[in-house]
């Protein structure tokens, strides 16, 4: 039987506990990368990059039509990702400890 992830037990789940110590594993940008790329296929890699992206510039102040017009992303990813910045726990903290390499060549902090 497939397993299926829920809201009330997926952070739970051993599988996706797993591949959270995988992730925290990586000691390096490039092992990263290589690690999501050996269990990530090139769409997903790509549809993740541009949620966190679209979530920065959320964050940022840009409007959803802009970000639509800027990323070519649709308006229901856009929205997806302004809900999980509202109701979630993961974006934030990564835009707050992580910065973006165009601001972070400027030395300005992404999110105060």
């Amino acid at each position: 039987m497939r397993k299926t992830f829920t809201e009330n037990d997926w952070r739970d789940d051993p599988w996706f506990k797993n591949l959270c110590k995988a992730i925290v594993a990586c000691k390096t940008e490039k092992q990263a990368a290589d690690f999501l790329r050996d269990i990530g296929t090139l769409t997903e890699l790509q549809a993740w990059s541009e949620r966190l992206d679209i979530a920065r510039r959320i964050v940022q102040g840009e409007t959803y039509r802009s970000i639509t017009e800027n990323t070519g992303a649709s308006t229901t990813t856009v929205t997806r990702v302004a809900r999980f910045l509202q109701n979630g726990s993961g974006y934030l903290r990564v835009l707050n400890t992580h910065r973006h390499p165009r601001h972070a060549q400027r030395g300005e902090k992404m999110v105060s």
